[in-house]
């Protein structure tokens, strides 16, 4: 008999090992899925930045539901810096990953999220650091490299587009800066130098004299438009040696600094409710009227590749988790099985394991 039930019992138990199939692996299509759209509500989340992308599913831990609860999963994604400011609340598969020529930068989040029919984010924490400049220069001697944003140069370079912008501008009030996000520099004709911004709407009308521009503070308001900017500042500095009498010094002369600029002006949220309600409403309203201001649509300007530069070390807080730029980390290898998943990008730096 005891041998019997002993039979009988590992019959049973290779059964159920038949019924358990082995646990996904990071190249499992729905796991994608839940970290792509874990990731979607983390740049949904954050109020300052760049929106990430995915680059891979580098581990994963999971927590079965109990009757009709959701599962938890706890996931490690690789995420990769794009061009797309957190401003233009861009879906992230629509935003492209900076190339090695614009100084990117890359990462890793911590992700805890809920899953059933939908995926419902719970936590996060990410980590990023930007590409190290020895391992751009080994693929591109010649690629912009980074520039502290507190240079007189990245200053002025920034404050020259911005004034570019505003005169060239078609939108009704003047703009101010909100913040420096990225500076660079490279060697063209002269020294080059670029710059990504973000910018205001103020109070003040384009009809407003040049001299009290100064004095205009930004619109605090739900109805002011942003923007994100690049710009770029070229000197050319050629030297003419000219024969003076004696006793006279040389002179030189300087080429005049071309200045460029391409700003992407956002509807604000606020407003677009307004123009969706007034449509139901067959309100027919095309402008948004504030404090006797009048907030046209914004003209077209479109993204360049204008190389850009590394951020100063922050840390971006949303209601759900945090973005902080820091040095790369020693992690462990993975701990579920067929884990990490494949890269979807890896700029050509194979020995940086992205």
């Amino acid at each position: 008999m005891s041998v019997y039930l002993l039979v009988l019992c590992l019959a049973l138990l290779q059964q159920e090992g038949r019924a358990r199939p082995d646990p996904p692996g990071c190249s499992s299509p729905e796991l994608v899925r839940v970290a792509e759209e874990a990731l979607e509500q983390i740049n949904q989340d954050l109020t300052n930045g760049y929106i990430l992308s995915l680059n891979r599913l580098y581990d994963l831990s999971h927590t079965p539901a109990e009757e009709k609860a959701a599962s938890l999963y706890k996931l490690t994604i690789d995420v990769m810096e794009t061009k797309c400011h957190i401003t233009s609340r861009k879906p992230w598969k629509q935003c492209e990953v900076r190339h090695i020529e614009d100084v990117p930068a890359y990462g890793e989040c911590e992700v805890s999220a809920h899953v059933d029919s939908q995926v419902r984010l719970q936590s996060y924490s990410c980590a990023l650091r930007e590409v190290p400049a020895t391992a751009v220069v080994d693929v591109c001697p010649d690629c912009p490299t980074a520039d502290n944003l507190n240079e007189p140069v990245v200053k002025e370079t920034v404050n020259l587009s911005l004034q570019r912008f505003n005169e060239e501008s078609h939108l009704a009030n003047h703009f101010t800066l909100e913040n420096i996000t990225r500076a660079s520099s490279q060697w063209v004709f002269g020294p080059s130098y670029f710059v990504e911004f973000t910018i205001v709407e103020t109070v003040c009308s384009k009809k407003t004299d040049a001299s009290e521009l100064s004095d205009c503070p930004a619109m605090n308001c739900q109805f002011a438009h942003r923007g994100f900017c690049l710009g770029s500042h070229t000197t050319q500095e050629d030297q003419f040696e000219i024969r003076l009498p004696v006793g006279k010094k040389h002179s030189s002369f300087q080429n005049r600094k071309p200045v460029e600029v391409k700003c992407e002006i956002f509807e604000p949220e606020a407003a677009v409710v307004e123009e969706l309600a007034h449509a139901k409403a067959g309100g027919g309203h095309t402008g948004h009227q504030h404090d006797n201001h009048t907030h046209l649509h914004p003209h077209e300007h479109t993204h360049s590749d204008t190389p850009s530069s590394k951020l100063t070390v922050s840390t971006t807080r949303g209601s759900l988790g945090t973005v902080v730029y820091q040095p790369a980390p020693i992690r462990p290898s993975p701990a579920a099985g067929s884990c990490p998943g494949p890269h979807r990008h890896n700029l050509g730096l194979g020995k940086l394991r992205l």
